[in-house]
């Protein structure tokens, strides 16, 4: 009897439609233990990055226990020290099976989508994966501004990147961090910007929940643009505070701080804030109602392990 992958299936066949049914079986057969819109309580490994390195298959259990069904991880490429050390993706594959484990969605760097796609796509299809991100699309800002053009330029590139995915059967969806949420010279945020010209037919978005005050309120944009969420990173959100208020623009005042003590680098914020879904202000069954028009099929939490456990707790009271 023949034996193929479904990376070689999708090589040789382009049938992005049969993605979809292969996302509607892998999350059907998750529907049993699920919560929040018949969907499985997920988690983002980011936070755990530490215990991926040294302890992957106990940090599964571990999740497994609190009744998480479904994983988001990051690429290989993310640190040698803890997802580097998932780069086998077969045996990664193995680990996951072995402990009950989906891992439906991945976030990878620009760099190698832009250098490596075939072969991160290779390594997700490996992993059963059916949805690939990236954290931000690292688009040119100045003082938190950036220009039209340059939101035409990013949307462009992650449009190309998106049909790659496509033709092997994933769906190419966004995460907003950084240039994302920043705003256009003109004041307008550049997120509703953004979507106007990424191809809803090619990219889905990733909403970041702590994004909240910055983006504006979840429920809207997924009530304006019906199918186009495909998944969220849930934190607890003190949405009772509101949007920040929009700074003035900095103007080039000589510093008086010594040389080297610049702002920390890096992907900042991730992991959530200090507050568990469910101790926060945010109406959750409404997001989640307003979800359905969005097209959400995958949710993750995004927070260090004790607001996890709250959060996954009370994700599990919405069922």
């Amino acid at each position: 009897m023949l034996v193929i992958t479904r990376r070689d299936f999708f090589k040789k066949t382009g049938a992005t439609a049969v993605a979809f049914g292969i996302l509607k079986e892998q999350i059907a057969g998750l529907k049993a233990l699920a919560a929040p819109l018949g969907l499985p309580i997920g988690s983002q490994t980011y936070p755990h990055r530490q215990r991926v390195g040294e302890d992957f298959p106990a940090l599964l259990r571990d999740m497994k226990a609190l009744g998480i069904e479904a994983i988001e991880l990051c690429s290989p490429s993310y640190g040698a020290n803890d997802f580097g050390k998932l780069a086998d993706g077969q045996a990664t594959r193995r680990i996951l099976d072995d402990n009950g484990m989906k891992a439906l969605s991945c976030h990878f760097g620009m760099n190698v989508l832009r250098n490596e796609l075939q072969q991160q796509i290779d390594w997700a299809l490996d992993l059963g994966m059916i949805q690939m991100a990236t954290a931000t699309m690292s688009g040119r800002t100045v003082n938190g501004m950036t220009t039209e053009d340059e939101v035409k330029r990013a949307a462009a590139e992650y449009n190309k990147i998106a049909e790659g995915a496509k033709r092997n059967g994933m769906q190419q969806i966004l995460h907003n961090e950084g240039f994302e949420n920043s705003r256009l010279e003109d004041g307008r945020l550049t997120y509703p910007v953004l979507l106007q010209y990424l191809d809803p037919n090619l990219v889905k978005m990733q909403f970041q929940m702590s994004s909240m005050p910055t983006v504006g309120n979840p429920i809207t944009y997924f009530t304006n643009h019906p199918g186009r969420f495909a998944s969220a990173h849930l934190q607890g959100v003190n949405a009772a505070a509101g949007m920040r208020a929009v700074s003035a623009p900095t103007l080039p005042v000589e510093s008086t701080e010594p040389a080297g003590r610049g702002g920390r680098g890096g992907r900042g914020g991730r992991g959530g804030g200090g507050l568990s879904l469910g101790e926060d202000s945010v109406d959750w069954p409404a997001v989640f109602e307003a979800a359905k028009i969005g097209g959400m099929q995958s949710f993750f939490v995004e927070q260090n392990w004790d607001l996890t456990v709250k959060s996954v707790e009370y994700l599990k009271t919405l069922s």
